[in-house]
């Protein structure tokens, strides 16, 4: 059955490069990111990795921590890792789970009538809470837009906390919508310094804490 938003991401114990960990214990109150990788050695995947080590900082600022997979064994991710680092000038900052496909399997990462093991470029968003919210899959071929997906939990964690949407194309500081679940009157407690009434559905309105 696929894993659709809003469901508890199911949880499993991993061999990592950090160590053997639960993902849930893991998680552990903060937001997470889950992204597979096809196996080990491959050009975009290395790409990936050592963006996204690049962007640790950003992550944990937002209180995100990150966690790769890769359908390959544990011994090959050690020397993958210095590859990284050599070619992308970052090293692996973040545990990098050696799965055997049971997990990429427990989270729809393997298409079922596929001949080989290769993933799908995958990735979940998990709130403290466990549940997923957010998935996105990419070809094996198209390296993922890891920019798009800190906006996209600025998004989320702005959301979470203020009864707000953010727009097309939002990005952290701009206005956002006041959702349409909020009246004028309660909107005028939440938002005292006023908003934009486009449409009575559409109320623009600054970004709360911008």
């Amino acid at each position: 059955m696929a894993i659709l938003i809003g469901d508890t991401a199911p949880d499993f114990t991993a061999q990592t490069t950090e160590g053997e960990i639960r993902f849930h214990d893991y998680i552990d109150g903060s937001w997470a990111v889950l992204f597979s990788h096809p196996k080990n050695y491959t050009p975009v995947c290395t790409t990936e990795l050592g963006y996204t080590a690049k962007l640790k900082p950003e992550f944990e600022k937002r209180g995100v921590k990150v966690l790769g997979l890769s359908v390959d064994k544990i011994e090959d991710h050690e020397g993958w890792a210095r590859d990284i680092e050599e070619t992308q000038g970052t090293a692996l900052n973040f545990p990098l789970i050696a799965d055997d496909g049971t997990i990429a399997r427990q989270y729809d990462m393997i298409h079922p009538n596929a001949d080989n093991t290769l993933t799908v470029r995958s990735v979940f968003v998990v709130g403290p809470d466990k549940k997923v919210k957010l998935k996105l899959e990419y070809p094996a071929s198209t390296g993922r837009n890891f920019d798009e997906i800190l906006r996209v939990i600025d998004s989320l964690q702005l959301t979470a906390s203020h009864q707000v949407a953010t727009p097309v194309n939002w990005k952290n500081g701009e206005d956002v919508i006041i959702v349409p679940a909020v009246t004028n009157e309660q909107a005028k407690e939440k938002f005292p310094e006023g908003w934009n009434e486009v449409k009575p559905y559409l109320r623009i309105v600054k970004q709360p804490g911008a």
